[in-house]
């Protein structure tokens, strides 16, 4: 049984009309000889509006009652699609996460999937019928209902696609595929026809939101092939993330100038960033430790870490989270500062992330200089760097993403021609 598993964003599933067309490129598939799992987020800005009306219901919402609330949005998605390809004559069920035995852990909003039985899922494939699961959502050890936090049916889907050994994932969203740059800040980024697994972790993680990060980990760690695909345009090969490197064993025919892969292949801006100083910490064996243990404990994602050198026995510690997360990071962060007799703890909240990504990166040297230099001609300012094999990232004002990754793509040619 060859098996397919399509996952649909809110824009795809906003109204009716809409509805009814993911249902025929699901029949589609279906048609094509493919067993098919659909996954879908909740209508059109449904999850923003249930947000809305929780915040004006209460000003402090208990975290369980939030996940029952915003568990609706997904289900009327799985409901709608399933009575539209009823209505087309396709035999369809609907699984909330519970009934698609998606277990999680117990931590509500952020919740991470423990793993997934596939069992009630494969058996309505295996009877002819398209499978449509919520995505988003799941069930811990407790029973209680877990959302997985934002990108969560990206997840949803990946991982379903592994435990129901799928053949390929087609995450479906409103552009093309994978592009050089955001197409609506670059005019003429390119899309991407291939692409590794480690670049579109990279790509996602630095604010490219075709993919959410969680997924691209679990494609990569479970060697599932992911297809990027328009809702707008399903006949679109789109951008395939796989293993590079296995391009025989997966059959991938590549044209004469993808044989050699270029050393820079996108160049991307996160603009839901922020900053936080702890000034005039104690140099001392294990105090960054005493920093960054709380925050992790709170689920907290910490990214670009600096630490200045040491200054009379004292020492700043910076670093960047999601802006989101702002708030919560402060109030930890000036609990530990007060304990470990800090001077104070400063924030900015109107900082972003430029960087460059590529699997080749490492072979080529001078690629941070041309990127430095880059960035200097156009007058912007670097606050902080971070790096790895294959990407650089730089922490700028935000005022100055757009700028900065316009300036990235005619420096490494990342354009159409």
């Amino acid at each position: 049984m060859k098996i397919l598993v399509q996952k649909f964003g809110g824009t795809s599933v906003a109204d009716p009309e809409k509805v009814r067309k993911v249902a025929r490129i699901a029949v589609s598939a279906r048609k094509q000889g493919y067993a098919v799992a659909v996954v879908v987020s909740a209508p059109g800005d449904m999850t923003d509006d249930l947000i809305d009306y929780a915040s004006a219901v209460s000003k402090k919402i208990p975290d369980r009652e939030m996940d029952m609330l915003m568990a609706i949005g997904e289900q009327k998605s799985i409901a709608s699609l399933a009575m539209a390809l009823a209505e087309m004559g396709q035999k369809a069920v609907s699984f909330t996460g519970e009934q698609a035995g998606i277990l999680t852990d117990g931590i509500f909003g952020k919740a991470r999937i423990l793993r997934i039985d596939p069992s009630k899922v494969l058996k309505a494939l295996k009877e002819g019928s398209i499978a449509v699961v919520a995505g988003f959502q799941g069930v811990d050890r407790k029973g209680e209902i877990t959302t997985l936090g934002r990108g969560g049916s990206d997840t949803t889907a990946v991982a379903l696609a592994v435990a129901i050994k799928a053949d390929m994932c087609d995450i479906y969203t409103d552009v093309k595929g994978v592009f050089t740059s955001d197409p609506r800040v670059v005019q003429g980024a390119k899309r991407i026809r291939t692409i590794s697994y480690d670049e579109a972790l990279e790509m996602t993680s630095l604010g490219a939101k075709v993919l959410h990060p969680r997924s691209a980990e679990i494609a990569k760690v479970y060697g599932l092939k992911v297809r990027v695909r328009s809702s707008f345009n399903p006949g679109d090969a789109g951008t395939l993330v796989f293993d590079t490197g296995s391009g025989k064993k997966l059959k991938i025919k590549t044209r004469g100038e993808d044989m050699e892969r270029t050393y820079v292949v996108s160049a991307t801006a996160d603009k839901n960033q922020a900053k936080v100083t702890v000034v005039g910490v104690p140099d001392r064996p294990g105090i960054v430790s005493k920093i960054f243990s709380p925050i992790a404990k709170g689920r907290i994602s910490v990214d670009v870490i600096v630490q200045n050198v040491s200054h009379k026995g004292h020492t700043d510690v910076s670093f960047t989270i999601s802006r989101v997360d702002l708030s919560r990071t402060m109030a930890i962060v000036k609990k530990v500062a007060k304990e470990l007799r800090a001077q104070t703890v400063m924030h900015a909240s109107g900082v972003a992330k430029v960087s460059i990504v590529g699997a080749g990166m490492y072979s080529y040297p001078g690629v941070a200089a041309k990127m430095f230099t880059a960035l200097a001609k156009k007058g912007i300012n670097i606050e902080m760097i971070s790096t790895s094999e294959i990407k650089i990232s730089c922490v700028v004002e935000e005022k100055d993403a757009d700028n900065a990754v316009r300036a990235l793509n005619r420096e490494f040619r990342l354009g159409k021609k």
